[in-house]
């Protein structure tokens, strides 16, 4: 067995305490003779649901020997408060002990650096793995084998049942909906019941249950969101879990699977062809527009098509870079987009990561994309006023108005936003919502999916806003200090064992760095292929965002296996640097392994 490095592992410190313990606290000394995973993750961030999800399957497997226990780390103000992390840890199933961390005193002992990080401890209390982003579940398995022989045989290794405890449910009609639409003709309501995997028509008045459609089992819906009407009077429903879309009949009540295999799309797969047989990745939101179904791709910071007549989608817009960069659709970056509106000429875009409202229209080479409110990654807060300086918080939702104006769902604000084109203004319509998600109009009122209440709430649209102080936020991450000139960039990757880099069909690693301000790199930016990469910072620039992504194939490393199994490790960085003479001259990022 390879010897492993030994790095005692921190403490845990949290001052909002610990969830799904009944109360009870932990300490490290209280786990030895267990195998410990802490994620590091944050309730906004798309890819740390990803990994929860990934991580159930080990979670079963190694019950008696490993505890997972989620640490977490806000990005925003919102997600440093106590009842919204009580809250995502019910809204996406989180079966093991969270420590809520809301000053970030465990991260920072554990020098991470991006949502989501997987650190691994031995039941001595040793480091012995990280890996950040997403797809390293095989990995961590495999570890886990090799750590419970090893300890097993050392008589450290102690079994037993974990630290869960899981809390009491609680019965409301809805639980944690996403969106909603009008059914015609009945002038229902239908509502994506996301954390109870079901879809609810409720009756005008927004409370009387008429039907659930889906047993919230699995084979059916998986935390589906966004709906809309087809023209033919059937609506799609981003499957947001399932990486699918599917098409409701609201006379027969039946589900069809219409997009999207199942699978979650990687970096390499399709991004076109027949709609059954692409992966997605967690569509959140679907739009009717041009003649086709716009979806918001969350997962890879894009959006895509489905064209129902031919039966096929394609990306229509984005990199799968995440942030904000405005352009040529295919030139623009998002940073998971979770709220569609379609108004005449444009299509709305909440997005989320970005605090911002973007739109897409037609110009004289295809569609463009362009930004309303919002600044980037980074920014973020409750300000009214004029667009250019207006602040949104992690906003999901966006509805088009009868004048010609966007409301939108200021999700970590609670509150209900308005942006008018023509005056170029920002106001706020409503406050002391609960996480907003979506909002539909009814008449003269607006419905608003008051996510974190469990229910609609009617509102009539004002004529006049309400008035709120100003606060602006940063995300609280400190920067890292970094010498200016040169400075090596390193991605560690080290292969799970029993894998290696395949490179049987070229290279299997990709590496793409860029930066805001773009004057910050003054070399060094671009797509290649080695995981290492010299940069040059201009020092006239003092400080900004380095963003990083790369990934890396492993596969098994058996010669006479002509068809060896593979797994794609990936995981994108925006690391905010501050440029200090004297500082560090090399920039190592973990991707999996340990930084030698």
């Amino acid at each position: 067995m390879a010897t492993r490095a030994r790095v005692r592992a921190p403490e845990l410190i949290g001052k909002g305490g610990w969830l799904n313990t009944g109360d009870q606290e932990y300490t490290l000394a209280d786990l030895r003779g267990r195998i410990v995973i802490l994620d590091f993750w944050t309730f906004c961030c798309i890819n740390c649901l990803h990994v929860l999800d990934e991580l159930r399957e080990l979670e079963e497997k190694h019950r008696d020997t490993v505890v997972i226990i989620g640490v977490h780390s806000p990005k925003f103000v919102h997600e440093a408060d106590h009842q919204a992390v009580v809250d995502a840890v019910e809204r996406y199933q989180v079966h093991h002990p969270v420590l809520d961390d809301p000053e970030l005193a465990t991260w920072k002992q554990y020098a991470v650096r991006a949502w989501p990080t997987l650190v691994v401890i031995d039941p001595e209390g040793y480091i012995v793995g990280q890996h950040a982003g997403e797809g390293h579940a095989h990995a961590i398995a495999k570890l886990v084998e090799e750590l419970e022989a090893e300890h097993a045989a050392k008589g450290t290794l102690r079994r037993g049942d974990g630290p869960y405890v899981p809390p009491e449910p609680e019965a409301t009609d809805l639980r944690f909906p996403g969106k909603a639409l009008v059914l015609p003709g009945s002038g229902n309501f239908l509502v994506s019941d996301s954390t109870r995997h079901q879809l609810v028509e409720l009756e005008p008045d927004g409370e009387t249950v008429v039907r659930r459609i889906g047993d919230g089992e699995s084979g059916g819906f998986k935390e589906p969101q966004g709906l809309a009407l087809l023209p033919d009077g059937r609506v799609i429903v981003a499957d947001t879990v399932n990486h699918a879309l599917r098409v409701l009949d609201p006379e027969t009540g039946s589900v069809e699977r219409v997009a999207g295999t199942g699978k979650q799309w990687w970096q390499g797969s399709p991004t076109s062809g027949p709609a059954l047989a692409v992966d997605l990745s967690s569509p959140w939101d679907v739009a009717w527009w041009q003649g086709k179904v716009w979806i918001a791709m969350a997962g890879v910071h894009q959006l895509w098509t489905y064209d129902p007549e031919a039966g096929t989608v394609e990306v229509a817009a984005g990199t799968t870079q995440e942030g904000l960069v405005d352009g040529p659709a295919a030139e623009a970056w998002f940073a998971q987009p979770s709220g569609l509106a379609a108004d005449g000429d444009r299509l709305w875009v909440a997005d989320s990561e970005n605090s911002a409202l973007r739109y897409v229209e037609r110009d004289d080479s295809g569609y463009a994309v362009r930004t309303a409110v919002g600044t980037g990654l980074f920014d973020f807060g409750h300000r009214d006023g004029e667009a250019g300086q207006a602040l949104l918080q992690h906003p999901l939702g966006v509805t088009a108005l009868p004048d010609g104006s966007v409301a939108v769902s200021d999700t970590y604000n609670h509150a209900l936003r308005r942006y008018d084109p023509a005056s170029g203004e920002v106001t706020t319509l409503a406050t002391d919502l609960r996480e907003p998600s979506d909002a539909v109009l009814v008449g003269d009122d607006i419905v608003v999916v008051e996510s974190a209440r469990h229910r609609l709430t009617r509102l009539r649209l004002p004529e006049s806003a309400v008035r709120v102080d100003a606060v602006a936020h940063r995300t609280q991450r400190a920067a890292t200090e970094v010498a200016p000139g040169a400075l090596r960039l390193d991605v560690v990757f080290q292969a799970p064992a029993g894998q290696k880099l395949d490179t049987r069909y070229g290279p299997s690693t990709r590496l793409i760095v860029s930066s805001t301000p773009a004057e910050l790199l003054e070399s060094g930016e671009g797509t290649g292929t080695d995981l290492s990469r010299d940069l040059v910072l201009n020092p006239s620039v003092t400080e900004g965002v380095l963003h990083v992504s790369a990934m890396a194939a492993s596969c098994d490393d058996d010669p006479a296996n002509e068809y060896p199994a593979c797994h794609v490790h990936q995981q994108d960085w925006g690391v905010p640097v501050r440029l200090t003479a004297g500082a560090t001259d090399r920039l190592p990022l973990v991707l999996a392994g340990m930084d030698g």
